[in-house]
């Protein structure tokens, strides 16, 4: 089992990528999990096979760092985020700063947390986006949260490389999860013709492979960045996307 007697910290562990990260861990041996999420309802309903810790919060919240008593960590999932759309010309700052306050804010605090708790050897996976990558209308707040989050996992590798801890970046395209009931094209969408089909429509007309990946799927990736198999990768970022930064 991968993750045999170690302990990993998980944000934004009540749904999607984060949840299914955490259960996977569970499943494949983990002694211990911090999972955190500012869903309390969703974070308790999680049934895991192993110990769990939940911290309830905003993740860009400095207070809630302060707080937390991490314990010993073996690996960290930085996956807490936010979605948005709107042209810059259009783009309020309020609405500006609450996806770079979660994306970006918030990512740093979790990574520099989980740092400072991490065993020497120990491995880091923030999750980033293809948003990061390739510039899209309307992604503007977005795109830069994410290409800012995957030079800070680089930098991060680099200065932690002495204590052996490994930090890598994961950077999904389409993934189908519960972030999209908040774009009203998809929400739209889903009502007329079903949830399925809507992702499915998507997924044709945006990547190469014509499909998007499951939360299940984006989290073995994220579990192969953490596992000793990718023991010789730090400061890489690994493109899940079905091709669509191609």
């Amino acid at each position: 089992m991968r993750f045999e007697g170690r302990t990993a910290l998980i944000t934004g562990a009540a749904s999607g990528i984060g949840k299914a990260a955490a259960e996977l861990i569970a499943r494949e041996g983990a002694s211990r999990l911090v999972l955190v999420d500012a869903n309390a309802e969703a974070l308790e309903g999680l049934a895991l096979d192993c110990p769990v810790e939940r911290i309830v919060g905003n993740v860009a919240d400095p207070a809630l760092w302060s707080e937390a008593r991490l314990g010993d960590l073996d690996h960290a999932v930085i996956n807490a985020g936010v979605a948005g759309a709107g042209l810059i010309t259009d783009l309020s700052f309020e609405e500006w700063r609450r996806i770079l306050s979660v994306n970006l804010d918030g990512a740093f605090m979790s990574l520099r947390a989980a740092l400072r708790a991490m065993r020497d050897g120990g491995s880091i996976v923030t999750v980033a986006s293809a948003a990061g990558l390739k510039p899209e209308p309307g992604a503007a707040a977005y795109g830069a949260s994410k290409a800012g989050l995957i030079q800070l996992t680089r930098v991060a590798a680099k200065e932690t490389a002495k204590r052996k801890i490994r930090v890598n970046a994961i950077a999904p395209g389409g993934v189908e999860t519960p972030v999209w009931d908040a774009v009203t094209m998809f929400a739209d969408r889903a009502r007329e013709i079903g949830r399925e089909a809507a992702f499915a429509e998507m997924a044709a007309m945006a990547t190469p492979l014509g499909r998007y990946a499951t939360a299940e799927e984006i989290a073995e990736q994220i579990a192969f960045l953490l596992s000793d198999q990718a023991a010789t990768m730090t400061g890489t970022v690994l493109v899940s996307d079905g091709g669509y930064t191609l």
